[in-house]
């Protein structure tokens, strides 16, 4: 596939958040009593010879100068969801509202955040939680589940995605969003990416998606949405399946990557919104409308109704690549809309990925319009009528502190692992109050699991940092900031001799691995890692005891932005552990 950065897509609060391995562990305890042939045993010998690395709080500070402004009473900060939440999409359910987004090749996948004012969010599960629902093994970082859309009907919640390069279209299912969700029910007739469903008032089911259109492709990025009928019972789209959109609301002028589509009916209308121009600087939503479900459908005159891309590009603050929107209407009667967008540094770098977003809908002679023309995507403005909660929505944005003692054995939602663990590196209970990891002979360019917990960078200016005890012979362990397999730091310390010790930075930028610096260090119980970002330049240091000592403080930090990398995501920062040799 196309890479879709030229496509679409594709107050100081203290909060002390739970531990991290329960999920994973019973996840991967459940494969490995099911499957034992398949489990690595790398772990399990790194474990009998004494090369566990324990680790005993992490800790991450956010300080973004967008972050400052006061935030007045009835009033939100935008975005609603800092970090890379991309593709949102938003459904109102049990006097609540639900939002997921994509997740790609990291496990556990496809976020479940729950609101009930469409401002203060939480995270009560992931619609891809067990290893056997998806495998990403050798994929990108980038690939795997693109743009959930989540709709609720009749008691059920239905996610329906796309697994790229890694089996297609499905469906996945859940009477509590918290979970369990189901299996994957696979849609093989379905191709392309993007499917959302639309439960009519008259019974029927729709499925809509992108793919390539019935004509011979044009140009690149020339596609098609799609709609066709669906047996929601048991999964299966039948019937005819007709083009909705071919190229876009201007087909003369080659539009790319119509994409996103979702239907909603309003006063006995249809409105069909759309992403179109990629997900890049010339993002965009637009909005086309029929009395009829199969159209024909027409386009909104004022089109396009979001982008940001007629902007000067060096603004101060600049909100960037906005679209992929999704709307829904809250119990004053109001509607509002989800999308996402990007905080640039530098006009095109971004490292906190395509994060959401949130403005009210104004319906004006019959059409929805999320942002007028030429107008900027506000940090601050006011927010829902329903709105009962406090200016305050941290840990998911603002200026805040987050630290997790690994303190609890329960899951510690927001944590990360790149593609799908097949053994049990990870444990919560052998030392309470530690995260232990039992390293892996994989790196982090491995296209596969890696012994790497990362939580979402959220900000442009930051600190993250954690205490660790010295690694056993044989073992490097540190924290990682890793934008994807082929762009990303690790801070590290390893064994030199029986009583010596060094502290090393690694960088990978799409070449090969660079030992960037490193150092001695003494024997000590604890030794705590920093990395601290601005914008693009990125520190790395340690503290034996006597003060922070910085390995770097000028590392470039371009190289985990988005732009850089190439792909859909942001960056992460956490623990990794690794086997230096083979025992």
């Amino acid at each position: 596939m196309i890479d879709r950065n030229n496509r679409a897509r594709p107050g100081h609060t203290r909060i002390l958040a739970a531990g991290i391995a329960a999920l994973l562990l019973a996840a991967c305890a459940d494969r490995t009593a099911e499957s034992p042939a398949n489990v690595d045993q790398s772990a399990g010998q790194a474990a009998a010879d004494g090369r566990t690395v324990y680790f005993d709080w992490f800790e991450y500070t956010g300080r973004d100068a967008a972050f400052e402004a006061q935030v007045p009473e009835g009033s939100f900060r935008n975005p609603v969801l800092s970090g890379f939440y991309s593709d949102p999409s938003v459904v109102a359910a049990n006097d609540k509202f639900y939002l997921v987004s994509s997740t790609f090749t990291f496990f556990p996948g496809i976020p479940v955040m729950e609101s009930e004012d469409l401002v203060h969010w939480k995270q009560v599960g992931n619609a891809i939680h067990r290893p056997e629902q998806l495998d990403f093994d050798g994929l990108g970082v980038s690939r795997g589940v693109f743009a959930p859309a989540i709709e609720f009907h009749d008691g059920t919640f239905y996610v329906v995605n796309t697994s790229v390069d890694a089996g297609g279209n499905f469906i996945v299912t859940a009477k509590d969003p918290a979970g369990p969700w189901s299996d994957p029910i696979w849609l093989p007739t379905i191709g392309g990416i993007d499917p959302s469903l639309f439960f009519d008032e008259d019974g029927k089911v729709y499925i809509l998606n992108n793919d390539e259109p019935e004509v011979p492709v044009r140009y690149d990025g020339h596609r098609a949405i799609w709609l066709q009928e669906i047996d929601i019972a048991n999964g299966k789209p039948f019937g005819p399946r007709k083009v909705l959109i071919d190229g876009g609301i201007k087909p003369e002028e080659n539009p790319i990557w119509i994409e996103g589509p979702h239907i909603y009916k309003v006063d006995g209308w249809y409105y069909l919104s759309n992403a179109e121009g990629g997900t890049s600087v010339n993002h965009s939503q637009v909005i086309l409308r029929s009395r009829d479900i199969w159209g024909p459908y027409e386009v909104y005159a004022d089109n396009p109704i979001l982008t940001q891309r007629d902007l000067d590009p060096n603004r101060p603050l600049p909100v960037t690549n906005a679209g992929h929107a999704d709307m829904v209407k809250g119990p004053d009667g109001t509607w509002w809309a989800t999308f996402l967008a990007s905080r640039n540094y530098g006009v095109d770098h971004y490292n906190t990925g395509r994060e959401t977003f949130l403005l009210p809908v104004t319906w004006k002679d019959g059409w929805p319009v999320i942002l007028p023309h030429n107008e900027s995507i506000p940090y601050v403005l006011p927010g829902p009528s329903f709105m009962k909660k406090p200016a305050d929505q941290a840990p998911m944005t603002g200026n805040f502190t987050w630290r997790d003692e690994f303190d609890t054995v329960e899951l510690g939602k927001g944590w990360m692992t790149p593609r799908v663990p097949k053994t049990q590196w990870y444990d919560g209970t052998s030392r309470p109050g530690w995260l232990a990891i039992q390293p892996l002979a994989e790196r982090l360019d491995t296209k596969v699991n890696p012994a790497f917990y990362g939580r979402r960078q959220q900000h442009l200016v930051f600190d993250a940092s954690s205490a660790m005890e010295l690694p056993a012979a044989g073992v490097a362990a540190g924290l990682a900031a890793f934008q994807g397999d082929t762009h990303w730091y690790f801070l590290g310390v390893r064994r030199t001799g029986d009583n010596g010790a060094e502290v090393f930075l690694e960088k990978k930028a799409g070449g090969e691995v660079e030992v960037v610096a490193s150092q001695p260090t003494s024997e000590v119980e604890l030794l705590t890692l920093h990395i601290k970002g601005n914008e693009g330049s990125y520190g790395f240091g340690f503290d034996a005891g006597q003060g922070v000592q910085w390995l770097v403080e000028d590392a470039d930090g371009t190289v985990l932005s988005t732009d850089v990398a190439g792909g859909f995501v942001g960056a992460t920062l956490g623990p990794h552990a690794r086997l230096e040799d083979t025992p």
